[in-house]
């Protein structure tokens, strides 16, 4: 009965996290998505620009994970430990940083637009568009390297529903914008990716306000200086800990990523504009997994601070079955209606019949990544963050990146065969991670137990 009751609470607990930070994911995909969605009535052209710029932008966004993914870990265990003024340090020292980071990151967007797509062979006739877009989103940057800081630091405490509510808010008020600058509605010029740019950059702003009053104001008040003086490295030096390996990994993805698109570039503009419509596609077969795992790494992370190994490994597994379940009904629904939803999109027959193709690998593709994301989520939410790192970034070069060209390239299999080296990378991550996580080696990684300082 005990048992019983305990699997309960904690099914409750990660619901009452999944949910909204669920619905926030979504919001956030669709925030990126609506411009290219938008802009498909605006030319194909223009989306394979604006899809190469929102390629490179989600590489060097994940600097910010760098002390993102830290501050998610480490208030999360410091909070299950019930160890307040540390909570306060981790957010003070991650936001510095992360500010820091980003003004760096928006001045190289800002100033090497023009080389990095070039570098990227993005063809001469779209990238202007790819210019104009890539200096307005990657010059305001920084409020976005914010902005993630206060969303992990809201979520840890258990109040994942205002970065939901503020992402809905800004969502609403980017397509409103998008419509007036992209189209040139009520006396605005006809901007096209530029204006989507500025509406994106505007509303990024509105939340990073909103986020600013609500974490400061109403959830941790009264963050004194004295808890800064001295400066606190140790602080500094656990985010870098958590941070620079888990960061390390997605970004070594991303960047994998980025190759890849080099490699489909290789193919012609209709196998770019493929590409870009179908990410952003497929951004919604694995939405609840993101937020599973999200929300598992929150609990996780708590019971781990209060020394609770058992709860926080049925927190993992219990999650695993609920992301896969859900994800493999999302993605095998999205491959069905996958052509109605590509002729939606555009008129190229092309375009339509490549996208289409793969929805149906990205069945197989989606399987993995479900279980990528919760078991990478739940081992970094654990401490174990140096295993997910040289895992990933060993299988996704020798196995996505390698077999991407020979498949895509070599072998003449085009778009689809870059997906079958995509959906082989997930899958045998998946397995090795799980693994990791059924080992228990993670139980010594911690950095706060209750009744113990770190």
């Amino acid at each position: 009965m005990k048992k019983s009751s305990s699997r309960h609470l904690v099914r409750r607990q990660l619901f009452n996290l999944t949910s909204p930070i669920f619905i926030e994911i979504l919001l956030i995909m669709l925030l990126g998505s609506v411009d290219v969605f938008m802009l498909s009535r605006y030319s194909d052209g223009t989306v394979a620009a604006v899809g190469v710029v929102n390629q490179l932008l989600s590489l060097v966004f994940l600097l910010f994970n760098i002390t993102t993914l830290g501050t998610s870990v480490l208030c999360a265990q410091y909070l299950g430990a019930e160890q307040k003024d540390s909570v306060k340090q981790v957010i003070g020292v991650s936001v510095l940083v992360n500010l820091l980071i980003g003004l760096a990151v928006s001045a190289g967007m800002f100033f090497y637009a023009a080389p990095l797509l070039r570098l990227m062979g993005l063809e001469e006739s779209v990238i202007a568009d790819g210019v104009a877009y890539m200096q307005i989103v990657g010059g305001f940057a920084f409020l976005q390297a914010v902005s993630m800081t206060l969303s992990a630091a809201l979520r840890a405490h258990n109040k994942a529903y205002y970065p939901m509510a503020v992402t809905a808010l800004v969502n609403v008020l980017n397509i409103g914008g998008n419509y007036i600058l992209i189209f040139g509605k009520f006396g605005f010029p006809a901007l096209g990716a530029a204006g989507a740019a500025v509406s994106t950059s505007a509303c990024r702003l509105v939340a990073l306000v909103l986020l600013c009053y609500i974490l400061f104001k109403k959830v941790v008040p009264g963050i004194s200086v004295k808890l800064f003086r001295p400066f606190p490295k140790d602080k500094l030096k656990n985010l870098l800990i958590v941070g620079l390996p888990a960061a390390g990994e997605q970004f070594s993805y991303n960047f994998s990523q980025v190759v890849i698109t080099y490699f489909t570039v290789m193919l012609g503009t209709a196998a770019v504009a493929a590409r870009a419509y179908a990410m952003n596609i497929v951004m919604f077969s694995y939405v609840f997994a993101a937020a599973i795992g999200q929300g598992a790494a929150i609990s996780i992370g708590h019971f781990i601070g209060k020394d609770r190994d058992s709860a926080a490994y049925t927190v993992e597994r219990y999650s695993i079955r609920l992301a896969l379940g859900v994800t493999l009904v999302l993605s095998v629904l999205t491959a069905l209606v996958g052509t109605n939803i590509f002729k939606l999109l555009t008129n190229n027959p092309e375009i339509i019949r490549m996208g289409a193709l793969v929805l149906y690998i990205d069945v197989v593709l989606e399987i993995g990544r479900a279980v990528n994301i919760t078991s990478v989520d739940s081992l970094n939410a654990a401490g174990d963050v140096y295993y997910p790192m040289w895992t990933g970034i060993i299988v996704m070069w020798g196995v996505a990146t390698l077999l991407s060209y020979v498949f895509g390239i070599c072998l003449g299999w085009g778009l689809a065969g870059i997906w079958v080296a995509m959906a082989l990378d997930e899958n045998i991550r998946a397995a090795v991670f799980e693994r990791r996580w059924h080992s228990k080696k993670w139980t010594s990684k911690a950095f706060a137990r209750k009744g113990r300082i770190h």
